[in-house]
Order: structure tokens, then sequence, then C-alpha cells
């Protein structure tokens, strides 16, 4: 018998349960007396292989975390519609505001499901033909075949609706999305200007509509702060707004703005805790190297969030500073004696007193002498050795 392979055939087999699937067959023909009698080969189950065909398929033509179309798709469909439509078409184009302050202090995994329920409420706004897709970190574009400045206007509509009934029913990570659509004839308007004009209208939006966006943000950092926040846990030496408050006045300390500052600090002094996880901040047992590498990011996480709220704006400094230590070996600059901020190093002793009086997930509560004389132990180390003396006087003999 001799043979010549005639290569690999795809067929769909049956088994034995009437489920279908992909196979391949590598066969030659069998010769006899001059003539073909038959054949020989293999068959090869290639599901696995169908499988992955598909899914390098889908990575070149869809986001790979929203499961909408990406930018190289949309480019497609746009080059496509280009030259093949005369018929008016629309493009909206879709910002998600905010994306990067939410990365910085809740997140990239916050982030991310921002984004996969931006692209969730979007592409219900719109018909299974329209081309949906993510053409940038936090941008959304939107190409509608056939269609008019009226159906985009209602399109916009509905993705504004959408927004406003996941935030009722999510409050705690709000969607805040800036929209701009144009609509034109692909026969006599190029498609990248309308993109442009789609463009150019979402930025008019996000600009009139910015300090809007930002408080949203902000409120969301704030009530998430107020769930990890230990100081409704303070007992046993007073209130900590107060103890700074006390501690100003002991030092003739008679500016309302020092007084107001000092205050706010005591307030919203681990704002940054938003960013740090769960796991870490309420585990009741010691902390690894690198969970105390990540709790210490919370002052500059709490900077930032500072940075873009007007009423913090003027603590931000402090809020970044209030960990340092007079010795110089506090974090995050390292920053020695004096050139700690006065509000720092009055805001640090109270701090700790009140922390050590209250009780934590990691230990227990000490009492306010016990405190009290740890604070002196620590005084020309961590804290204001001036300091340290009229606190001590403040709170009661030592």
């Amino acid at each position: 018998m001799s043979g010549l392979e005639t290569g690999g055939v795809e067929y769909a087999a049956i088994r034995k349960d009437r489920g279908v699937f992909p196979v391949m067959m590598h066969c030659t023909p069998i010769h006899r007396k001059n003539r073909i009698s038959g054949l020989r080969g293999i068959i090869i189950d290639i599901t696995s292989r169908k499988h992955m065909e598909r899914k390098l398929e889908f990575l070149s033509l869809c986001d790979s975390l929203t499961g909408i179309y990406n930018r190289s798709f949309f480019q497609r469909e746009m080059d496509r519609i280009q030259e093949d439509s005369t018929l008016i078409a629309s493009i909206v184009l879709c910002d998600l505001d905010g994306l990067k302050l939410i990365n910085d202090t809740l997140g990239h995994s916050k982030g991310n499901m921002l984004l996969v329920a931006a692209a969730r409420i979007i592409k219900s706004a719109f018909r299974s033909s329209d081309v949906v897709a993510r053409v940038g970190g936090d941008e959304f574009a939107i190409l509608i075949p056939e269609s008019s400045i009226e159906a985009a206007q209602a399109a916009y509509n509905r993705i504004k609706e959408a927004v406003e009934q996941h935030n009722e029913i999510s409050p705690e990570l709000p969607l805040s999305i800036s929209v701009g659509y144009a609509s034109g004839c692909p026969a006599s308007q190029n498609l990248s200007n309308l993109f442009k004009e789609a463009d150019d209208n979402m930025y008019r939006e996000k600009l009139s509509r910015k300090q809007t966006a930002r408080n949203l943000i902000i409120q969301t950092l704030f009530k998430a702060m107020e769930k990890r926040d230990f100081t409704a846990e303070y007992n046993g030496g007073g209130n900590l707004e107060e103890l700074v408050a006390s501690m100003a006045k002991a030092l003739k300390l008679t500016s309302a703005a020092c007084a107001a500052g000092l205050q706010l600090l005591a307030r919203y002094h681990d704002i940054g805790n938003v960013g740090i996880p769960e796991a870490i901040l309420f585990k009741p047992g010691p902390l690894t190297t690198d969970e105390i590498a990540e709790v210490k990011r919370h002052c500059e996480i709490g900077y930032r969030i500072a940075q873009i709220a007007p009423e913090l704006k003027h603590i931000a400094s402090f809020i970044l500073k209030h960990h340092e230590w007079w010795n110089g070996q506090g974090y995050p600059a390292g920053l020695k004696g004096d050139d700690i901020p006065l509000e720092c190093r009055i805001f640090a002793i109270a701090d700790a007193y009140c922390s050590m009086t209250a009780k934590r997930p990691y230990r227990g509560k000490k009492s306010g002498e016990q405190a009290l004389a740890e604070i002196n132990l620590m005084a020309g180390i961590q804290f204001d050795p001036h300091l340290v003396r009229v606190f001590t006087e403040l709170i009661g003999p030592f």
C-alpha cells in the first residue's frame, strides 16, 4: 500500500450524548491495484484550539475588562461606514469622571468596578446594531449608523437616566459620566471631524459640571472614611477635637484659622484610609512589613483627596505630615523637629493619647495614666518635648 497525505480537514463530530464538537481529520488514500480503495488517518479533537481562537478573536476586537468593543474595532467600523454609508450617522462620546482619583484613593479594583458599571449602562442605552466601544482608559465611544441628531439626544437622555438609577441603587460607589454627541452624513463629512465635534461637546459638559462631579466623589470618600473611622470608639481621654482645641488654648494660639485647622485635622487626618484594604485596617493581629508599608500610604492618599476638597485644601499639608516624628524617623518625608508644622506636632500627641485609651481591633485600651506615661517616654523621640510638658499639665499630674 502506498499513499499521499491529503492534509487536515475540519469537521463537526457527534458524541454519544449527541453533543457536537470540532475535529480535524488528517488522512491519506489507500491504493489497491492503482485504485483508491479507502482512507487511513487520524482524527484530532480541536475543541481547545477553537476556544483559544475565539478568545484571541475576542481580545483583538473587544476590551478585556468591560467586554465591549475596543478602539481598534471602533476605528474599523468608522472607516467602513465612511466608505459605504450615504445616510446620517451619529457619534456619542462618554467620559467617566474622576476615575484617576478613585484609582488613587479607593484602589484600581474599585475603579475597575466603575468602568464595568459604566460600560453596562452605556451599552444598555443603545441598539445591538450600534457600535459601543471603550476607546481609552476612561473614555467610551458609540457609533450609531443611520441615525439622527434626535436619536443621539434620546440616547444621551437614556444614559443620564440610567446613571441616576445606578446611583440610587449603589450610592456607596456612584457614577458620574460626561456625554457629548454629534451627527452628520459620512458622504459629505469626515467621521473623524464628527468624532472631534462630539469630543468637544463632551468636554464642554465635563467642564460645566466639573465641580458637581468632584463633590460627588468627595462625598463618597467622606462616607467611606466614616465607615473606617476608629474615633467613634475613643474614650478615656476625651474627644480628639476637644483635646487639640485645649492644646491650642494652652499654647495661646488664638488665631481662629489655627483652631479651625486643628479641628479639621482631628476630624479628617485619616481620610486616606479609604484607600487601604479593610482586611489590613481591621486586622486583629500584628501587621506584616508589607501591610505596614500599605498603611503608611494613607498620608499621601489623604493629601491627594484634601487637595481637591475646597474645605480641606488648606490642611492638605497637615494631613500629609501628621505622622512625622520629632527625631526624623516618621513618614512620609522624614521631617525633623521644627520642620514639622506646629499643628501636626500638637495633633500627634493628642491623637496618640486618644488612640492608646481606645480599644482597637489589634489591641486593648490603656488607662489615661499609662498612655500619658508612654507619651512622656517618647518625648524628644516621637513628640515635641515642650508640647509633651504642656499636654501633661493639661491632662493632669504625671
